[in-house]
Parts: structure tokens; C-alpha cells; sequence
């Protein structure tokens, strides 16, 4: 089994909308037949990084969703949002990246 993690960074006045972003999300991504589960987390303390894991049967099969269409309608509301401050000349509200693990036990 494949994980990736995406650590992701929001600035304080975006957490609630990213909150929000996942807790409405159509869940796409579950009806992949190679897709195993998800976890979306959020630190206690409310300090630090937003951790998305998301485990596959291997790993060309999470590279397939992130070009996939589905994907990229999916996040359409997030990278809306990134590009609107960007337009602005804003800072980014969220930073991203990715690290991918082979799952060794379970």
C-alpha cells in the first residue's frame, strides 16, 4: 500500500474556509476503485500543518487522481481561492507539500 501526505499551511483568517472546503467535499476521491481511505487533520493546538493522507493500492494510482479530471474539479473551490488572492497580490492563503510513503505496516 501507497500514502501520500500533504502538509498543508493556511494563514489564520483562511482555516475556517479550508474547514469548511473539506467538510463539504463530494468525495471524488472515494469512488476510485484503487483508493483505499482518507484522513484529513487538524492540529489540536491549532497551530501547525493540516495533514490529508490519503492511502492507494500503489503509487502510479495517486498520480493518476491528481491529473485526473475529477481531481481538478474537485479542488476547483480551493484553487479559486488561491488564484483570487494571487490576482490581488495577496500572500497565498495556503502553502502545500506533498510527501509520499510505501505503507510498511498497517
Amino acid at each position: 500500500m501507497f500514502a501520500a501526505v500533504n502538509y498543508i499551511s493556511c494563514k489564520e483568517h483562511y482555516k475556517k474556509r479550508f474547514v469548511e472546503l473539506f467538510s463539504s467535499r463530494a468525495k471524488a476521491i472515494d469512488k476510485m476503485p484503487v483508493f483505499k481511505f482518507m484522513n484529513v487533520l487538524q492540529p489540536v493546538d491549532g497551530v501547525g500543518d493540516y495533514l490529508i493522507v490519503s492511502y492507494w493500492e500503489k503509487e502510479n494510482n495517486f498520480k493518476d487522481w491528481t491529473t485526473s479530471p475529477a481531481f481538478i474539479e474537485r479542488h476547483k473551490r480551493g484553487f479559486e481561492d488561491v488564484a483570487k488572492a494571487k490576482a490581488s497580490c495577496k500572500e497565498p492563503l495556503m502553502k502545500s507539500v506533498f510527501k509520499t510513503y510505501n505503507v510498511i505496516a498497517t
